[in-house]
């Protein structure tokens, strides 16, 4: 398995999102709960710039992770205006050298 950084840039319904997140959280809640997600959250607001996200994910390939990732009810609600996947590899720090670092070999 490797690791992958995905950035969620989301529409600018910040309504829609609000009523849909409970089912947002619940959807990746899962796939945390599977080893899947290890992490995700908002970035801070930036002035000017669409509000975003990052989660950091486990799995196969990035073409995996992107349809899994159409299944996540702000992607279904089209709240989500664009997906970036990108292998990540840690070198240093607690997952390089910690809970992952076996992992982060193979």
């Amino acid at each position: 398995m490797s690791l992958f950084a995905v950035h969620y840039s989301y529409s600018d319904d910040t309504a829609a999102r609000d009523e849909h997140r409970p089912a947002h959280r619940e959807f990746l809640g899962g796939l945390a709960a599977e080893g899947v997600v290890l992490m995700s959250g908002p970035y801070a607001s930036v002035e000017g710039a669409p509000d975003a996200a990052l989660l950091l994910l486990r799995g196969s390939s990035a073409a995996e992770l992107v349809e899994l990732l159409r299944e996540d009810p702000f992607q279904q609600q089209g709240l989500v205006d664009q997906v970036a996947v990108r292998e990540w590899t840690p070198v240093v720090g607690a997952w390089a050298q910690g809970v992952l670092a076996d992992e982060l070999k193979g």
